[in-house]
């Protein structure tokens, strides 16, 4: 049968079999043979059904190429098969056929190349690209533009970025994605600025290419460079699009200028008709994970009410970055509510949903929420993997619950879910960082039984579980030894931990890395063993491992901590001159080294060396610098910081205002504290912790008045008075004669529903005693023996408060366990007669309104400067 004569009918069976290609391939089998072989185009047909996204079957395309072979001239099938669409052939069945088509006398021709060099591209065989390319250039094909672009991304993605430069250099013509290719190559590795030169050698600018850069100046944390590229693409007439926005509000957000991202997000928002992009689910998605990140809880979910009517609460991801936000920011309840709400909304979890849910359960350290989280696996609602398990794991090592995490080991076991060596590593950390070295040595055992070889972060940990224990010497001694031995440096520990390492090739592939000398180097400087340190610093040189920006932090943060501010400064110098540029925290950590010696002159000089290098002083510093001035009685010094803060676009926090409100108050100028408490709360917001700031420093210094005036205002705002001082306040206005005013406080706590401690109710029902007003003593002690009989026996947390000023007098009342009432010689008869019926004592209750916002820690002073390894 001829050629002719099979192929039409062939075609048309193949066609009615397009999509069962297990009919297809024995169909074409049968009906071709080599001496009635098909047309090409036949072949390239069926070569599509079977690397079709439903079929995906390289093992039957291999045995169409060997059945191809067969033909008297394979080659024009071959090259239909070549020929296929870029994603088409897979690597392993498109190199037999070309190199059976490169043994014919005829080179095959520069588009077949393409298609084997961009397979292998997207198979990440790099060399193999670069050998294509060669062999390209042996038989004498000519390489296109299209052959140079795969080549240069093949070298970029390899890291290569000075030989794709030289090919770049070299090509005789180039187009948009040349430029874009070499750009993108520059921003992998960090260098921006270089790609900014590609820029420039371009002879129109490209929206693409441009979107490049200025993400990768956002990836540096180079936002100015960014902005400047953004207003240059203005200029030249090229609309920054939708991506451009979304770079730059991602980078300004890991930047922690958060409020400056929502400044871009709103006018996005708002200003669309200007010809600004409309936020798209990328940009609600990344401003969302700001909030969270930067804790601004309450902007995030504002946030989520605009998404959810907008439509862009709809996707699995975007409900995983708000869980995971309240989540970090303590809120595990709200995070349970928000999964049933996904259910609700016909959003289904995934793992990650989950794993987000149980690393926040896990977390709080509560054996009773570990169980739960154990029953709500077994429940079938979800399928635990292994960071599910390795969560729980953390979580019971954490307690020191060593039998409870060997049954999670062996229940994973049972599962066919095995530990990784990250699972491990969690487990040494929370083992080795507790002491508990016997157990320690237990899991190494087990490790090594399951065939997990100790790697550099296991050995790390180990190294630093010695330096928090003060075998410092120890460490060291490993650190050294790992250079020639690798893990099995670790039996310097002991016979114990000898006889688990295994001397392999991978053991002694187990390198100090640069991670192992911070931690030591860290130490070193905890411990003012500065001159064995810097040698440390040149051995790690010496090594080729390049010191960041932490280590010299670490010199600094020493230095300070030790009162050698000088040599602080020297190692800044001595920073730069190796090309290490240092950052906002190098500066915070000296200018915390220049308060601890009250010297704002030298304070005020790095920033203004900050502003010189373009580094942006934050909130921190400037916090510094205002506490700095108040500890030293200059608060009209510290009081214009505020107003440079926000001129500079940086928002002071409730430090800021608490450094200062407590400062006016010490000076006596309360005037002056109000206005910063008034700044305050609409900078901050209304928070529980600032009314609690003012209501205790105004009462601390006997300003009860105004102390009751805010504690008024906390009450109607509904805001939890679990800080507040209300009972010295209550008492302290009893003691100025003004009663009345105590008993409208009182009457105001009852009437907003407050659970508060009910010895509050003693200074009123004394001072009214005395002034014989019976009927209301009478039912004051009737609602005070009420609050005591219904909360007789509740454990609750505290609302008193100690001062700590002299001026303060200590409370008579402060004494909140019934028992010492009852004996006190100058209670009220009325009270000492109800007293009789109460048997037990009571506790001090808080607010019925529960606050379920987390407070944000503000105290940043020194833990926030600490460098954690």
């Amino acid at each position: 049968m001829s050629t002719s004569a099979t192929a039409a009918p062939l075609l048309a069976l193949l066609r009615r079999n397009a999509a069962s290609p297990s009919i297809s391939l024995p169909l074409f089998l049968h009906l071709t043979s080599p001496s009635s072989p098909p047309p090409p185009h036949t072949t390239a047909f069926l070569s599509r059904i079977l690397l079709s996204p439903s079929s995906s079957s390289a093992a039957a395309a291999a045995v169409l190429v060997r059945h191809i072979l067969t033909f008297p001239d394979p080659s024009p099938h071959l090259l239909a098969l070549l020929l296929l669409p870029p994603h088409g052939l897979p690597l392993a069945v498109a190199l037999p056929a070309f190199r059976s088509l490169r043994a014919l006398p005829s080179p095959p021709p520069t588009a077949v190349y393409n298609r084997l060099l961009l397979a292998a591209l997207r198979e990440g065989e790099f060399e193999l690209v670069e050998s294509l390319y060669k062999d390209l250039l042996l038989s004498g094909a000519s390489p296109d533009v299209f052959t140079r672009n795969i080549l240069m991304e093949a070298l970029c993605s390899a890291g290569r970025v000075e030989l794709a430069r030289r090919v770049f250099d070299a090509m005789p013509v180039r187009n948009d994605f040349s430029f874009g290719i070499m750009a993108r190559g520059y921003c992998r590795v960090g260098r921006s600025g270089d790609a900014l030169g590609v820029i420039d050698s371009m002879p129109r600018v490209n929206l693409v290419v441009c979107n490049t850069v200025v993400a990768g100046f956002c990836r540096e944390g180079r936002v100015d460079e960014a902005e400047r590229l953004v207003e240059r693409m203005r200029d030249e007439g090229l609309a920054p699009n939708v991506v451009t926005f979304n770079a730059r509000i991602s980078a300004l957000c890991k930047a922690g200028r958060v409020l400056d991202a929502y400044r871009i997000f709103n006018d996005m928002q708002e200003n669309w008709e200007r010809g600004l992009p409309r936020p798209d689910q990328v940009t609600f998605d990344v401003m969302l994970s700001g909030f969270c990140d930067a804790g601004m809880v309450d902007e995030a979910r504002v946030l989520v009410d605009i998404m959810r009517c907008g439509g862009f609460l709809r996707r699995v991801e975007s409900y995983n970055r708000w869980l995971s936000g309240l989540v970090r920011n303590g809120m595990v309840g709200e995070a349970q509510e928000l999964l049933r709400e996904m259910a609700h909304e016909g959003v289904q979890p995934n793992g990650y949903t989950y794993n987000i849910i149980v690393d926040g359960l896990c977390k709080e350290g509560k054996a009773f929420d570990v169980r739960k989280v154990e029953d709500f696996m077994k429940s079938g609602v979800m399928t635990p993997d292994v960071v599910t398990y390795t969560s729980l794991l953390h979580a019971y090592c954490s307690e020191g619950n060593a039998a409870a995490a060997n049954r999670i080991l062996d229940e994973m076991a049972q599962k066919g879910c095995a530990p990784n060596s990250f699972t491990y590593n969690v487990l040494l950390q929370s083992l080795w960082k507790a002491g508990r070295i016997t157990e320690a040595e237990r899991l190494l055992e087990r490790m090594s039984e399951q065939g997990y070889n100790l790697d550099t972060a296991s050995c790390n940990i180990i190294i630093d579980g010695l330096c928090r224990n003060n075998k410092l010497d120890l460490a060291m001694d490993i650190v050294d030894g790992m250079w020639n031995e690798g893990c099995l440096a670790l039996g310097r520990l002991g016979y114990s931990f000898l006889s688990l390492l295994t001397d392999s090739s991978s053991s002694k592939r187990c390198l100090p890395d640069r991670i192992s000398y911070s931690t030591l180097i860290s130490a070193l400087c905890k411990g003012g063993r500065f001159d064995e340190a810097k040698k440390k610093l040149l051995e790690m040189i010496g090594k080729d491992i390049s010191p960041d920006s932490v280590i010299y932090d670490t010199f600094i943060h020493g230095y300070c901590k030790h009162g050698k501010t000088s040599l602080a400064v020297k190692v800044l110098r001595d920073m730069e001159k190796k090309g290490c540029k240092p950052n906002t925290r190098t500066y915070n950590l000296l200018v915390w080294g220049f308060r601890e010696k009250h010297n704002s002159s030298e304070i005020l000089k790095l920033m203004s060396e900050m502003k010189e290098k373009g580094i942006v002083p934050d909130v921190i510093t400037y916090n510094s610098l205002i506490k700095s001035f108040c500890e030293r009685g200059m608060v009209n010094k510290a009081m214009p910081l505020l107003d440079e803060m926000l001129h500079n676009e940086i928002v002071p926090n409730v430090t800021s205002f608490d450094l200062l409100i407590k400062a006016f108050c010490k000076a006596s100028d309360f005037s002056a504290a109000q206005r910063v408490f008034d700044a305050s709360l609409s900078t901050c917001g209304q928070k529980e912790v600032l009314y609690s700031l003012m209501c205790t420093q105004f009462s601390t210094y006997g300003r009860w008045m105004e102390a009751m005036n805010i504690l008024e205002t906390a009450l109607e705002l509904r805001i939890s008075i679990h800080r507040f001082p209300y009972k010295q306040i209550i008492e302290g206005l009893c003691r100025v004669n003004e009663v009345d005013h105590a008993y409208r406080l009182l009457k105001l706590l009852m009437v907003k529903g407050y659970s508060f401690d009910p010895a509050a109710f003693m200074p009123v029902i004394d001072t009214l005693s005395e002034r014989g007003k019976k009927q209301d003593v009478d039912t004051l002690s009737e609602k005070m023996m009420e609050m005591a009989e219904r909360d007789d026996g509740l454990a609750a947390p505290s609302g008193g408060y100690k001062p700590r000023s002299q001026k303060h007098v200590q409370s008579k009342y402060a004494e909140s366990d019934w028992h010492a009432l009852l004996h006190r010689d100058d209670s009220a008869r009325t009270v000492l007669k109800i007293t009789k019926r109460v048997k037990t004592g009571w506790g001090q209750r808080g607010n019925i309104y529960d606050n379920k916002q987390q407070q944000q820690n503000d105290d940043i002073y020194l833990p926030a400067l600490k460098i954690i390894f």
